[in-house]
């Protein structure tokens, strides 16, 4: 629902941090299911686990271009960010969500030792952050009219969502860094 609602109001809106956010969210759907078959599908194959981990991994650096493409085309004014009440409501809901869900996915990848599920939880906590920052660049806009704030506050997760896509990369368990 969240990826539905967040890119349909980034379409509508035009808003690079939307279609971020959307983007994000999808993503982490992918994620799940990529960890959900690492955790249903018994494997004999010794870097099963790797793989799941190096895929989600992966799935931050598409993240991460997608986040570079659409604040490019914005800040250049291919794209006119428009307020979205649809979507600072779901970024609201998200902002508080996902890092509770990050948590919870967190203390999973220890208590199980699974790279992948780390990387999922990285991905959950990424998403926690750029509804914030994302909320930040569409409240500025619909306050003040400020366009360049939405394809700024997309810009600003970038470390974030490498910094993430390399130590998901690693294919290290939760707890080690």
């Amino acid at each position: 629902m969240e990826a539905v609602f967040s890119l349909s109001a980034a379409w509508i809106a035009r808003s690079p941090a939307l279609l971020a956010f959307g983007g994000d969210s999808a993503i982490e759907l992918v994620s799940a299911v990529v960890v959900l078959r690492r955790f249903r599908v018994l494997s004999q194959e010794a870097d099963a686990e790797e793989r799941a981990a190096k895929f989600a991994g992966g799935l931050l650096f598409a993240l991460a271009a997608c986040v570079v493409l659409a604040s490019i085309l914005s800040l250049l004014g291919h794209i006119e960010p428009r307020p979205s009440v649809l979507g600072i409501s779901v970024l609201v809901v998200a902002a508080i969500a996902m890092p509770l869900l990050a948590q919870q996915k967190r203390r999973l990848s220890a208590a199980t030792g699974s790279a992948a599920l780390r990387a999922d939880a990285a991905e959950s906590a990424v998403c926690g952050y750029l509804a914030w920052i994302a909320l930040v660049g569409l409240v500025v806009n619909a306050t003040w009219g400020v366009k360049w704030a939405d394809p700024v506050a997309a810009l600003t997760l970038l470390p974030l969502i490498v910094r993430e896509g390399i130590e998901a990369m690693k294919g290290k368990p939760c707890c080690e860094r």
